[in-house]
């Protein structure tokens, strides 16, 4: 009798869990399709504020920033982090250990301390740099320098493949010690080259891995609001900063259609993930 109470209660807690986390998320979708400009009242069925929303030349274009941030951080973090992970499984266990430690702590860290310091890191390189350039132009008349660097679309792409690749590494480290380590061996001693051997053999062998770790930089880059925030500066704004920027004025039902396509986006993205752990999961069980 005790273990079926306790059992009803534990299901009602979780229920209770998902209907605070998910209750949110499910007005507001709701609410995008709201025929009137309300967060509260009804007023019919209508598809009226996507297609503002695809009128709106600030989103549209935060929209595009974001994407183009996101594919470029994503294909930069997953060919560095693939080589890193490589670089990993070739070092002796005394060296590698302490590296893949360095490795987690960003992953680990707040996203609040890693935004402000690569805030000021960029600030002070820009500091040196725009001192290294003054000295420069002065002393010579054939090139000019720029002497002021401000913070834009390089410095948020430099930020978003930091905290990209030890993701990556993650994801592809496990499929490396998986790998037959005589393979690569013995495909050299039949007349491959390190490269061929890494192409032929290597590649296939942890592909999985890499697509995981590609899949889940995009959702992780796409998703990222604080550390943009401290490395965009003034001239780019990614869609998660055009959302807080629009609630602090106004929250319309734009920002609901906009938001509902967000969720959807990182949804599908990691229901491929979750897809291809289950289909790998599936295919290494006998």
């Amino acid at each position: 009798m005790n273990d079926k109470k306790n059992g009803f209660v534990s299901r009602l807690l979780i229920i209770l869990v998902f209907v605070f986390l998910y209750a949110p998320i499910i007005l507001l979708i709701l609410f995008s399709f709201n025929a009137g400009n309300s967060g509260s009242v009804w007023k019919g069925f209508s598809l009226h504020w996507y297609g503002e929303l695809f009128h709106n030349r600030l989103i549209l274009q935060s929209v595009y920033t974001t994407l183009l941030v996101s594919a470029l951080a994503t294909v930069i973090a997953t060919v560095a982090g693939t080589f890193a992970a490589i670089g990993f499984f070739a070092m002796r266990r005394e060296i590698r250990g302490p590296l893949v430690t360095v490795n987690n702590i960003p992953m680990m860290n707040a996203d609040i301390v890693t935004g402000v310091s690569l805030c000021l890191l960029f600030v002070a390189f820009f500091g040196f740099y725009g001192s290294f350039a003054h000295w420069f132009n002065g002393v010579q008349n054939f090139v000019h320098l720029k002497e002021q660097l401000s913070m834009g679309f390089g410095t948020l792409l430099i930020a978003h493949i930091g905290f990209n690749i030890p993701y990556v590494i993650l994801s592809v480290s496990p499929k490396l010690r998986q790998m037959d380590k005589n393979l690569v061996d013995a495909a050299q001693d039949l007349g491959c080259t390190w490269m061929q051997a890494f192409f032929k053999v290597i590649l296939p062998e942890i592909k999985p891995g890499i697509v995981s770790g590609a899949l889940t930089a995009f959702t992780m880059s796409i998703d990222d609001f604080v550390i943009s925030y401290f490395t965009a500066g003034s001239s780019s704004s990614t869609l998660a900063m055009t959302i807080y920027g629009m609630t602090k004025k106004r929250v319309t039902p734009q920002i609901n259609a906009v938001s509902t396509l967000l969720f959807l986006t990182v949804l599908i993205l990691l229901a491929l993930i979750n897809l291809r752990e289950s289909r790998r999961a599936a295919k290494t069980c006998p």
